[in-house]
C-alpha cells in the first residue's frame, strides 16, 4: 500500500484553467478601468485582484496538499470557491454602480460566452511551457468580450467565467469528499501501512534459556 496519494496534476483541471483566465482577466480589467477616481486608494484594485490570485493559488496549493492530506486539499478547494465567490460580488457591484442588472442567464449575449468551450491539455515532459501556451490559447477564445472597451462587457463576461469556475470546483469538492469516504486521510494510510508492515514481520523466535 502507497503512503501518499497523487497530487500535483492542477494543470490539467479545467477549473484551474478558469481559474487562470479569471486571474488574467481580472488584472486587465482592474487595469483599464480603474482609476484615481474610482478607486482613489487602490483598495478595489487590490480587493479584486488578490480574491482573484486566491482563487487560482489554492487550487494549486490544494492539488500539491492532495499527497498527504485530503483534508486540507478539501479545504483549499472551498477557499478558492469562496474567493472566486467574493470576486463575483466586486463585479456585481461594478455593474450596479453602472445602473445595469448583469446580462439574463438565457440572453444571447451571456449564451455567447456559456458556450465556448476550453480545449482539453496535453502535457508531456515541458509541463509548464505547454501548459501556458495552452493557457494563452484559452484566453484569446475569450478576447471578444474581455477586451471590449465597454467595462460593463468585461463584467458581464467575468462574472459568466467566475460561475463556471465556481460549479466546477463545487463538483471538484464533491468528488474529494467521495474519495475521502472510500480511502481515508493521510493518518489512516498511515496506520494501516503500519498494521500491514507487523503482519508482514515473521514472529521473532524465543530466547534458548539455560537450565
Amino acid at each position: 500500500m502507497s503512503i501518499f496519494g497523487k497530487s500535483g496534476g492542477y494543470r490539467k483541471l479545467n477549473s484551474f484553467t478558469f481559474a487562470t483566465l479569471i486571474q488574467l482577466g481580472t488584472l486587465r480589467f482592474c487595469e483599464r478601468f480603474l482609476n484615481r477616481t474610482n478607486d482613489p486608494c487602490g483598495r478595489l484594485f487590490d480587493q479584486m485582484t488578490q480574491a482573484a490570485r486566491s482563487g487560482r493559488a489554492n487550487i494549486i496549493e490544494g492539488s500539491e496538499r492532495a499527497a498527504t492530506s485530503k483534508e486540507t486539499e478539501m479545504k483549499l478547494t472551498d477557499v478558492a470557491r469562496t474567493s472566486l465567490g467574493e470576486l463575483r460580488g466586486d463585479y456585481e457591484m461594478w455593474l450596479l454602480k453602472l445602473g445595469q442588472p448583469p446580462w439574463r442567464r438565457a440572453s444571447p449575449e451571456a449564451r455567447a460566452v456559456f458556450d465556448v468551450n476550453v480545449d482539453v491539455v496535453e502535457l508531456g515532459d515541458d509541463a509548464p511551457y505547454e501548459s501556458a501556451v495552452h493557457l494563452l490559447a484559452q484566453t484569446r477564445k475569450f478576447a471578444p468580450w474581455l477586451e471590449s472597451e465597454d467595462s460593463a462587457t468585461v463584467a458581464n463576461a467575468m462574472l459568466i467565467l467566475i460561475t463556471r469556475a465556481i460549479v466546477m470546483l463545487s463538483h471538484q469538492l464533491e468528488a474529494q469528499g467521495e474519495a475521502f469516504k472510500e480511502e481515508g486521510g493521510f493518518l489512516e494510510k498511515l496506520t494501516a501501512v503500519r498494521v500491514e508492515a507487523r503482519a508482514a514481520t515473521p514472529p521473532s523466535a524465543p530466547c534458548a534459556t539455560n537450565r
